[in-house]
């Protein structure tokens, strides 16, 4: 029994001493992340990703209805002026004009006639006149129908590609409806979707921000290719809350292949403001402020004036400088006149 006893002083002794406080090791200064502001800190890219289309893309049909009796070109094909892309059965044209012909042929015949007659004063100019007209508008039926059988050829009126094809053989087709999507050659451009959110400062035609840049994927190269706003939607997408946009590639090949994605980029010039990351930003009541690294590395806290809030971060008005540095990340867990220890980048 005295063996135990003597045995179990040293575990009550080394029990009833105070164990060391768990943060005495790693005391000292708190490890925060910097960031130097400074004037300009607005100007940033936006990119937005688009489909290379033509300046122009023209629908085109028959002027005249009827069946569709042949198709000569496919979808990608490259088309001329001038050359032939479907036609339609040519049969009632074809009758269309024979009847009018013989009508043109049988009021000439009357005309004729009636001049003779009138020449013997057998008919009176009334009757003259009635026969000059009849002929006149004989003669525009026959022309008419002569043009509406050359109609029945459907050709490409200038140089392209065919992007779309709308209708096949066998099928009836009214005047004007759709039969070929045609891609005219030309000016090439990037179709686009602009969010709401930064649409403020882009203008068509403006040499400011409206003025970027645009790559293409399928280069595989680092060219890039001017651009320049040319259209504007003015209203948003109700799906997508998206402007459609249409931006111009300058000095680009008039052959420059369509579907090509590209990626557009509009450079927003500095505008003197500083822009500092939302988790500098502390919220005293209804005021901002952020945390002021001191030469010595000690915090102050200092109010600042929010003008607004973008995609990089918070836009300032006014209570900061160029080139003062302040704390980036972990300005909750601070006080005023603490020391800090700047990470490294």
């Amino acid at each position: 029994m005295k063996y135990l006893i003597l045995f179990a002083l040293p575990l009550l002794v080394a029990c009833g001493e105070k164990a060391p406080p768990p943060d005495a090791a790693s005391s000292g200064p708190k490890l925060v992340k910097a960031l130097k502001v400074g004037a300009g800190g607005t100007a940033h890219e936006q990119r937005y990703s688009g489909e290379v289309r033509a300046r122009i893309e023209s629908t085109l049909g028959f002027r005249v209805g009827g069946k569709l009796a042949e198709r000569l070109v496919d979808a990608g094909a490259r088309v001329k002026a001038g050359q032939a892309l479907a036609r339609l059965d040519p049969a009632d044209a074809q009758l269309t004009v024979v009847q009018a012909e013989a009508n043109r042929s049988l009021a000439a015949a009357e005309l004729q006639r009636t001049q003779e007659l009138k020449a013997k004063n057998f008919v009176s100019q009334a009757a003259l006149d009635a026969k000059v007209s009849t002929a006149q508008s004989a003669t525009a039926q026959a022309q008419l129908a002569k043009n509406q059988a050359g109609y029945t050829t459907l050709t490409a009126d200038t140089a392209g590609v065919v992007v779309a094809v709308l209708a096949e053989p066998g099928q009836v087709v009214g005047a004007g409806q759709g039969v070929f999507r045609v891609a005219r050659d030309g000016e090439r451009e990037v179709a686009i979707a602009i969010p709401e959110a930064h649409i403020v400062g882009l203008n068509v035609g403006a040499a400011s921000a409206s003025i970027g840049t645009a790559q293409l994927w399928a280069d595989g190269t680092d060219k890039t290719y001017r651009v320049v706003l040319r259209e504007l939607a003015p209203a948003a997408d109700p799906a997508t809350r998206t402007f459609a946009a249409r931006v111009t590639l300058v000095a680009a090949p008039a052959d420059l292949p369509l579907g090509l994605t590209a990626t557009v980029s509009f450079a927003r010039q500095a505008t003197g403001q500083i822009v500092v990351p939302l988790a500098a930003i502390l919220q005293q009541g209804e005021r901002a402020a952020v945390w002021v690294i001191g030469q010595d590395n000690t915090v102050s806290q200092r109010v600042v004036e929010i003008e607004r809030y973008s995609d990089a971060g918070a836009v300032l008005k006014n209570g900061l400088h160029a080139g003062e540095q302040i704390v980036a990340a972990g300005a909750f867990k601070l006080v005023a006149g603490e020391k800090v220890r700047i990470a490294a980048p």
